[in-house]
């Protein structure tokens, strides 16, 4: 039982963190002229993770850790660090864009133009599972999906009239 206690709440910790500097990046960007395409939906990404994690805090902090699958729960961090860490200060949890900047073509983004939705579609999944909730992470899964086709719709759509003449970077 303590152990799930212990990991949601660094989970909570890590994602109060994330939503903290990604206001900080946003007001920075904004300042610089960036706009935000999908505001209209981003509060739906805010209550699906949110209710993601209250339901966890519900239904998880009294059961059994799967010590493999808290391993690649603990895996995935390590690519949302990588993410974070190379979009640097363009990094946020909005859809917030610089006109004329390049794409980000190295770190992750090499290997796939979307990694922090795969990193956080495989969270939103694995950590259910480490704590055996098997119709919790279908669930949420699918909402994540369906929130993940409108808003990389989105996001495609605003980074190709933002980096319209930019070179890669």
């Amino acid at each position: 039982m303590m152990l799930s206690i212990v990991v949601l709440a660094l989970v909570t910790a890590q994602r109060l963190g994330e939503l903290v500097l990604a206001e900080y990046n946003t007001h920075r960007l904004r300042a610089q002229g960036a706009v935000e395409t999908g505001a209209d939906h981003y509060v739906f990404i805010v209550l699906l993770h949110g209710a993601w994690l209250l339901g966890l805090w519900a239904f998880a902090w009294d059961r059994p850790v799967n010590l493999a699958l808290l391993a690649v729960f603990v895996l995935l961090q390590a690519g949302r660090v990588w993410v974070i860490a190379t979009l640097g200060s363009r990094w946020t949890t909005r859809i917030i864009t610089l006109p004329g900047a390049p794409l980000v073509t190295r770190g992750p983004y090499r290997f796939v133009s979307h990694p922090n939705y795969v990193v956080v579609a495989l969270e939103i999944a694995v950590l259910p599972l480490a704590f055996g909730l098997v119709g919790y992470a279908i669930i949420f899964s699918l909402l994540n999906a369906a929130m993940m086709w409108v808003r990389i719709r989105s996001e495609a759509r605003a980074l190709s009239a933002a980096t319209a003449g930019a070179q890669p970077g």
